[in-house]
């Protein structure tokens, strides 16, 4: 017989392997942290949605609404990074349960806490926690899946921040039904989410635990520069999203004149559409380069706010531009952080996410302020698109021209 001779892996005629397919328990894992970042961000934007009726029943001004919308915002958003970084030490296996259970606890502080300023403010400190669990989902995922599929799955868990538009969509008409009612909902999902992610979230064989103490890894995170970098990014893209999130719905009423309920079912599709389009953006970025995603799609966002500063009527072409807008963040917010994945080191993943999830939370509640300054000195919108062009146009290039070369970062 005649024996036949094996390739060796340097023959280049040897057939390229197959990339690694993600197991049955990478999904599973997937779909549980998915479940639970929708429902931990119900929580963190639980507030916002009946902030109105609050602030009628205790007499509150503009600015003491607008506090009590922002403290769990931020807490969430500074939140990241320590959990971030706890998240590289224990594992999601860990962290995912209890931080979803100890959501349970401001959410259900909210029903005593709705007859005082002080203990609103109290519990939206508190409902922060349910802002953190980004940073777990993140790392996990990305310890689950190979390389070539992380973008999907980053992005399919980016679709977690839908809880945001379910929030401001059912909250508000469970709460017709009872003022406390949308508040003991959301604490039984949660306390009923717990039991399972408990018994089916795993971390997965091999994966790196840090042994340094926190303080050490997050200053080992900050002196990454591409930690920053991303955050930069991130700032624009899924800032944008927090912005038009807490904003939209003031600038339709204010510029276009609709009623309340109109702007903010208009506002509820803007976010549909940046949850749908997030996914994609981490689909894109396992087929093309991360970065060549992350440029074309801010450089749609920049031409489009240029064509929105320009004041078109809202039926058709204010609508179109809004809604591309809102496409082209979902993207880039999606393939930023295909993008970490890529040039992290994998024991760093939850720290520098943390950095970037909390850079990306807090770049949202800069834009609405310059935007109600811009308006209340000048009378319009204009500039304030401009500067959001001029943003995602830097965004475009620097992405192009450096990140697209960033080798992946040593430890």
């Amino acid at each position: 017989m005649t024996a036949i001779a094996r390739r060796s892996p340097e023959d280049p005629r040897s057939p390229a392997p197959e990339p690694a397919r993600p197991s049955r328990a990478a999904y599973v894992n997937l779909l549980v942290v998915t479940v639970g970042f929708t429902l931990t961000f119900w929580a963190w934007n639980l507030i916002a949605p009946v902030a109105g009726t609050l602030g009628d029943r205790l007499g509150l001004g503009s600015f003491e609404q607008s506090l009590m919308v922002a403290v769990p915002v931020i807490v969430g958003s500074l939140g990241r990074i320590p959990v971030g970084a706890l998240t590289d030490r224990f594992g999601a296996r860990v962290m995912f349960p209890l931080t979803s259970a100890l959501t349970v606890v401001p959410v259900l502080l909210l029903i005593p806490a709705q007859h005082s300023y002080p203990a609103m403010l109290l519990a939206g400190f508190l409902l922060g926690i349910g802002g953190t669990t980004f940073a777990i989902g993140v790392p996990h995922v990305t310890s689950w899946f190979p390389p070539a599929r992380r973008g999907f799955a980053l992005g399919a868990f980016g679709m977690g921040m839908g809880g945001v538009a379910l929030s401001g969509w059912f909250t508000p008409r469970i709460h017709e039904r009872g003022a406390d009612l949308p508040f003991v909902v959301l604490a039984i999902a949660l306390a009923a989410y717990t039991v399972p992610a408990w018994l089916l979230l795993r971390d997965p064989p091999g994966r790196p635990a840090p042994s340094t103490p926190l303080s050490v890894r997050l200053r080992a995170a900050a002196r990454l520069r591409v930690t920053w970098e991303l955050s930069a990014l991130y700032a624009v893209g899924f800032g944008g999203i927090v912005a038009f999130g807490v904003y939209l719905p003031t600038y339709l009423r204010t510029w276009y004149e609709l009623g309340a309920t109109d702007a903010g079912t208009k506002a509820a599709g803007f976010s549909l559409v940046t949850v749908v389009f997030r996914p994609l953006g981490g689909w894109l970025s396992d087929r093309v380069h991360p970065a060549v995603v992350t440029a074309w799609a801010l450089g749609v966002v920049g031409l489009f706010a240029v064509l929105q500063a320009f004041d078109p009527g809202l039926q058709p072409a204010g609508t179109v531009c809004l809604l591309v807008m809102a496409a082209g963040l979902g993207t880039a917010s999606g393939a930023v952080f295909a993008l970490v994945a890529q040039v992290t080191p994998q024991g760093r993943v939850g720290s520098v996410t943390g950095i970037v999830g909390a850079t990306g939370g807090l770049g949202g509640f800069v834009p609405p302020l310059v935007m109600g300054a811009i308006y209340s000195a000048k009378d319009s919108y204009s500039i304030g698109f401009m500067l959001l062009s001029d943003l995602a146009l830097a965004g475009c290039v620097y992405a192009l021209g450096r990140m697209r070369t960033a080798a992946p970062a040593k430890e």
